[in-house]
């Protein structure tokens, strides 16, 4: 019974873990080491930036972003909160179940969008 439960834990672990890369969703393998990368364009996308940035002062493990890239994560976040503000005033006027669930998957739906950095 034991096994059983540490089986689920570890695929439960696994399960929606972000790409190192681009920061979608990586789809859970089966044994072995667990995948840190959605695609093999991220993985070569990620080799190449620790490549360009061997031998500076520049931790390999950086995430280096364009000055457009910085703009769009910083505007996604403002549209996490947004709709998080949102979901307060709707709590706070009484807003119906529906209107809850509208307002919650449109933040979950955000969050997920700002998970990708790049």
């Amino acid at each position: 019974m034991a096994d059983t439960t540490d089986n689920a834990r570890s695929v439960t672990t696994r399960a929606g873990a972000p790409c190192v890369w681009c920061g979608r969703e990586v789809a859970v393998g089966g044994i072995g080491r667990r995948r840190r990368y959605c695609s093999q364009s991220c993985r070569q996308r990620a080799y190449e930036q620790r490549s360009a940035v061997k031998g500076t002062s520049i931790p390999e493990d950086a995430v280096i972003l364009t000055a457009t890239e910085a703009g769009d994560l910083v505007d996604r976040i403002f549209e996490i909160r947004c709709a998080a503000e949102d979901i307060a005033t709707a709590v706070t006027e009484g807003a119906d179940r529906d209107e809850l669930v509208d307002i919650t998957g449109r933040l979950v739906a955000l969050a997920r969008d700002a998970e990708r950095f790049r």
